[in-house]
């Protein structure tokens, strides 16, 4: 399948699982995290080991934040906290709209909310199933608490799948039953391990998970988020390249998707 035309929206990464994107004339941030390099958390320490790409002041705007989960720091931290009260409206997990307060909407599964776009008509974001480990949701959720992913759908606009910090391929066969084919799929991959977590099985996809997925998801585009920046990401950008190639997919990753890191 071959990619989509060059007028395709821009996505802009800028390190973990933050990236920039407009889409039916709003403009969309995902996990917001622009804290400087070092150690964060308590019992399990993540630990930051390079700079964002870019800051909040660079921008500009931002109409919707989609956040999958603000229970750790690698997705949510002090400065993209800080963001929140001056975006109007961010969507995340049902747990985290009630942490969260005002101007913030959790998303159950396949729940939907309609935002209305500037130049008329409506965006509908839906919320989709994802689970931050290995096991049944009921096993993981414990740990590592509620996880949300998003598909962005609009008439006329192409269909977009915002994954979160997903680990489940049975997660993501659910949502293509549904929204296949998908025109852009923002996957988070970087196959994240921690000692203290599930003995240091995947907590994310891992690069030939991502691979998978695509191919799940008849995913016309991919951009590849959460595979850098933080020590306990143990694949990146070659092991990404690697897994789509060896998929036959390498035509399905963004061109030039690793240089999408300013405004």
């Amino acid at each position: 399948m071959s990619q989509l035309n060059a007028d395709q929206f821009l996505v802009r990464t800028y390190g973990g699982p933050t990236a920039l994107f407009e889409y039916g004339g709003l403009r969309f941030l995902t996990d917001p995290t622009f804290d400087g390099p070092g150690d964060y958390g308590l019992r399990v320490i993540l630990t930051k080991t390079a700079p964002s790409t870019g800051t909040p002041a660079d921008l500009g705007p931002i109409d919707v934040v989609l956040l999958s989960h603000d229970a750790h720091a690698d997705n949510l931290d002090t400065s993209g906290r800080a963001m929140l009260t001056d975006v109007p409206l961010t969507l995340t997990t049902p747990s985290g709209g009630e942490r969260l307060g005002q101007k913030v909407k959790g998303l159950a599964d396949w729940e939907t909310v309609e935002l209305e776009r500037p130049g008329g008509g409506t965006i509908t974001v839906t919320g989709v199933p994802a689970i931050h480990g290995p096991g049944p949701r009921e096993e993981v959720e414990p740990f590592t608490g509620q996880v949300v992913g998003f598909v962005l759908t609009g008439e006329g606009l192409p269909t977009v799948y915002v994954s979160g910090d997903n680990a489940s391929l049975d997660a993501v066969k659910e949502i293509a039953e549904r929204f296949a084919p998908v025109d852009t799929a923002i996957l988070f991959a970087g196959a994240p391990r921690h000692p203290m977590l599930f003995d240091g099985n995947l907590l994310v996809l891992d690069s030939a998970q991502a691979a998978e997925a695509a191919r799940i998801l008849d995913a016309r585009r991919v951009v590849p988020a959460h595979h850098d920046s933080w020590a306990h990401f143990t694949e990146g950008r070659e092991d990404l390249e690697a897994a789509f190639t060896a998929a036959g997919l390498a035509d399905r990753l963004d061109q030039d998707w690793t240089q999408r890191s300013t405004a």
